[in-house]
């Protein structure tokens, strides 16, 4: 399929699920605009990479998720959005009688009130377009949960819920609202624990992937960002078109247990 002439926006998408849903969506043919709070030579140069390799309109906007104001004006700044994909997220692990209030704060900040106030401003442009796609990438722990993670999974569960507030509002719309529900993804960051996972348990890197960190995911494997990112694809398509107000999983079985 193509999704030529649909532009796309990805919150969060200098690295991880992020730049892999927007790798995936440039190839299917829509322009993207990358995201992240830097500001860097490095940002710039990864849309510069898409845009060449894949002969779509590609660029990078600075916009910090925690401030809803930025959040508005990165979609704003855009000047289109057919295709929004909340992805920005951030984790912190502590008991619920130690976690830190500022990274509550943050974390339901970035993971699901910066899709409400993105998702706020592109609904009247994908309206006056007559077709849009809202895609929020939840996580494995939108639907289930996990000791220590409670900012984490409190939001990953609320942007479940907006995005089924989001699907009957825009019912009768050719407009549709689906979460992505993740269980573990091989980012960049999760490859970089994985050696300190070897040495803290003393496991070759195989049984340390399986035993310890893909111990709730039953496949014992590893989902891609181009899995995700084939997934969003899929759900920005005509295919997909009266698929919306729910959550697709890429977790391996996770949910399944």
């Amino acid at each position: 399929m193509t999704l030529s002439g649909k532009t796309a926006i990805i919150t969060g998408s200098n690295s991880g699920i992020g730049l892999g849903v927007a790798w995936e969506l440039a190839r299917a043919g829509a322009d993207v605009v990358l995201n992240s709070f830097t500001d860097r030579d490095e940002d710039h140069a990864l849309a510069e990479e898409i845009a060449a390799e894949t002969g779509t309109k590609a660029r990078y906007i600075k916009a910090d998720m925690s401030k809803g104001a930025e959040c508005r004006a990165l979609v704003e700044q855009a000047g289109a959005c057919d295709i929004l994909v909340n992805n920005a997220g951030i984790q912190h692990v502590a008991g619920i009688d130690e976690f830190p209030a500022e990274k509550w704060d943050a974390i339901i900040a970035i993971n699901m009130s910066s899709a409400f106030h993105t998702t706020a401003v592109a609904l009247p442009m994908m309206r006056a377009a007559g077709w849009g796609r809202v895609i929020n990438i939840a996580s494995a722990h939108g639907l289930t949960a996990s000791p220590f993670k409670s900012a984490y999974v409190a939001a990953k569960h609320g942007i479940v819920g907006l995005t089924k507030v989001t699907a009957l509002e825009t019912a009768e719309e050719p407009i549709t609202a689906n979460a992505i529900c993740p269980g573990y993804v091989l980012t960049p960051l999760v490859e970089a624990q994985i050696p300190d996972t070897m040495k803290k348990y003393g496991m070759d890197r195989e049984t340390a992937i399986k035993e310890v960190m893909l111990t709730r995911q039953p496949s014992k494997e590893f989902a891609t960002t181009e899995q995700i990112g084939g997934t969003a694809v899929f759900l920005a398509s005509d295919a997909a078109a009266q698929i919306t107000g729910t959550t697709i999983s890429v977790d391996g079985g996770w949910t399944a247990l």
